[in-house]
């Protein structure tokens, strides 16, 4: 045999071979599909995919902040995390929207707050005020220049009431709080009100700073809360 045929015959058989590595390496009969949501974000509706094992359904629909229940008409999805210790950050999300957050590197030790108009959503102002060695009177003076109708999100770090006073507690009760009268040293609080309010916010939570309980040394755990505020019709 010529050495052009041996040639022929070598290339044919690593034809051969190679299209039945490649159909068995891609078109196995339990073959996998690469999710969508990798390349978009997000799943399309109605999307099935076929793993081997069987087939999976659509993923679950993504609440807006990440909460685990969707929000009625009228309302917004809120989820306010507190610091924990000095060492991890606040976040306030609103509407599906990151107010404040270590991320955006908008927040500080103290109270971090976010205020927004209660009737459209849109955020108005944040600010962070240093609550163990701040002026109080900037807090002061902010508290006194929100509006009526301005829904108000508070989430503390490391120590949300050092500078406290009762002007300051006053104008937080006057916003729908219920707990900033106890408030102590290195306690965490996390709370949405709004200016305005006829009762109490049903949207607060308190956990105080206690060497028995703490789940950090010096601090006690992170406090999260989400929910849905009611948007303000009148």
């Amino acid at each position: 045999m010529r050495l052009t045929g041996v040639v022929r015959v070598v290339a044919l058989l690593l034809t051969l071979l190679g299209t039945w590595y490649v159909v068995q390496t891609y078109f196995d009969r339990s073959w996998r599909a690469i999710s969508l949501r990798s390349w978009i974000g997000e799943a399309l509706p109605g999307l099935w995919v076929r793993l081997e094992g069987g087939c999976k359904g659509p993923p679950q629909p993504r609440h807006k902040c990440g909460n685990q229940k969707s929000c009625p008409q009228n309302h917004f999805a809120f989820k306010i995390t507190s610091g924990a210790a000095n060492v991890v950050g606040p976040s306030i999300c609103f509407n599906d929207v990151i107010l404040m957050s270590s991320v955006k590197n908008n927040i500080g030790r103290g109270l971090n707050i976010a205020l927004v108009n209660g009737t459209n959503g849109q955020v108005l102002k944040t600010d962070t005020f240093d609550m163990y060695s701040g002026d109080i009177s900037k807090l002061d003076t902010f508290l006194q220049k929100i509006k009526r109708g301005t829904m108000v999100l508070v989430a503390s770090y490391d120590d949300a009431a050092t500078k406290m006073n009762d002007k300051v507690r006053a104008q937080f009760e006057e916003l729908g709080s219920s707990h900033v009268s106890k408030l102590r040293f290195r306690d965490n609080w996390i709370f949405l009100g709004a200016k305005g309010l006829k009762n109490k916010s049903p949207f607060e939570e308190h956990i105080k700073n206690d060497a028995k309980t703490n789940k950090y040394e010096g601090w006690p755990e992170l406090l999260e809360m989400e929910g849905c505020a009611p948007r303000k019709m009148d």
